[in-house]
């Protein structure tokens, strides 16, 4: 099944190819739905990847927002900003953390929490601190997160990487063990809850709960990178809280401003004063549309009862996902939790993104063999029916293809 041409109006002749874009134009959404330039419609299963969390046009947050840009879209944090104690207090509140920073995007709040665990380090006498990551990790794509990642393909091409980051296996406490014995300038454990790009790979309970108690005996920051799986995605407010920990850092962003862009790091006690004023800023960080926008999220979530949508519709979707592939030869796993669902197969299946488009359904794959699902947390039952619907059939059709 071939892609379509693009339309001409597609044509990016002053675009850089920075991405594989498929042969269509969004021209507008309500709900779960959207709409390209050409009227075709699609069920959204990707949320803008996991960035949505309320989907299209939503109903109270349009106004809001509108009610936001004819009072003030941007200032300066040359001045207080009072929708950023608002949204600072909901999240601490809601993390039981103690203090933000807010910036834009999910980049520049890892990058945050790597300037905090150095200086960290440096306060402590420390001058060349070393921060553990994880094999498959994702953290961004500037120099120092793209150093942090776990992925060669990524990184290739942009050497000399950052030096300081220590990788180990996900979910393998004998690694964390093992570095403790022989890297004395360790002062964090940085991984995400949910490894996005790496695949949908979720770190166990187990895990997390051995990582928070290696860092307390050993005096070292546990960050957790809740930048795509946070935000009542996996049916609570941040993943880690399956577990029941609590980090020191969390970087956010994605959904924390359903489509506007918001980041943010939540510290706790050991960690919200590291970094002083001239340490670090941001200039379009913490504005007042972003605030406006954060603030506004977190409520409509609350008054919609939104995480437990998320854990019941997610917990539908993965049932009939697996119910529908069970015993199909080639499908490898099917994981993750709430509403941040990957169906792993045997081969690369990059083609079903042009398919599933066809089809009427956004996704995308990750990890080559990864089909990655993080609809809007407003995602109903018969939505989540019709995704299984659509999918499993171009998934069975793959799968029954001669391998490439």
């Amino acid at each position: 099944m071939n892609a379509p041409e693009p339309p001409a109006a597609l044509l990016e002749p002053h675009v850089m190819a920075t991405y594989g874009r498929l042969p269509l134009a969004l021209s507008h959404g309500r709900g779960c739905w959207v709409w390209d330039t050409e009227g075709r419609k699609y069920l959204d299963g990707l949320g803008g990847i996991a960035v949505n969390t309320l989907g299209h046009a939503h109903p109270k947050l349009v106004p809001a927002l509108q009610d936001q840009i004819g009072k003030l879209i941007h200032s300066s944090n040359y001045y207080h900003v009072p929708l950023q104690e608002q949204l600072a207090a909901r999240l601490c509140e809601l993390s039981g953390l103690a203090k933000a920073f807010f910036c834009s995007t999910g980049l520049e709040a890892n990058e945050a929490a790597i300037k905090i665990a150095r200086k960290f380090g440096h306060d402590q006498g420390n001058t060349r601190p070393e921060i553990v990551v994880c094999e498959k990790a994702f953290h961004g794509r500037s120099i120092a997160t793209l150093s942090a990642t776990g992925n060669p393909k990524i990184q290739a091409g942009f050497g000399p990487l950052v030096e300081g980051f220590v990788r180990v296996p996900l979910n393998d406490v004998g690694a964390l063990e093992e570095v403790a014995r022989t890297h004395p300038n360790v002062t964090a454990v940085f991984l995400e809850v949910i490894q996005g790009e790496g695949g949908i790979n979720p770190a166990t309970v187990d895990y997390l709960r051995a990582a928070r108690r290696m860092c307390d005996e050993r005096g070292w920051l546990l960050m957790l990178d809740e930048v795509q799986c946070g935000m009542g995605r996996t049916g609570k407010w941040f993943a880690h809280q399956w577990a029941g920990i609590r980090p020191d850092v969390m970087p956010l962003a994605k959904g924390l401003g359903s489509g506007v862009p918001v980041g943010a790091v939540v510290c706790g006690p050991r960690a919200a004063d590291v970094l002083g004023p001239g340490n670090h800023g941001t200039t379009f960080g913490g504005n007042p549309l972003a605030m406006r926008a954060g603030v506004e999220t977190i409520r409509i979530m609350e008054e919609e009862g939104l995480l437990a949508n998320a854990a019941e519709v997610g917990s539908a979707l993965k049932s009939g996902l697996e119910q529908a592939l069970a015993g199909v030869a080639g499908v490898v796993e099917i994981r993750g939790q709430g509403l941040m669902l990957g169906i792993e197969l045997d081969r690369p299946c990059g083609v079903i993104l042009s398919r599933a488009a066809e089809a009427g359904l956004m996704l995308s794959v990750t990890a080559e063999r990864v089909i990655r699902l993080v609809p809007p947390l407003i995602l109903t039952r018969d939505e989540a029916a019709q995704i299984v619907a659509i999918l499993v059939p171009l998934v069975r059709s793959l799968l029954s293809e001669p391998r490439p």
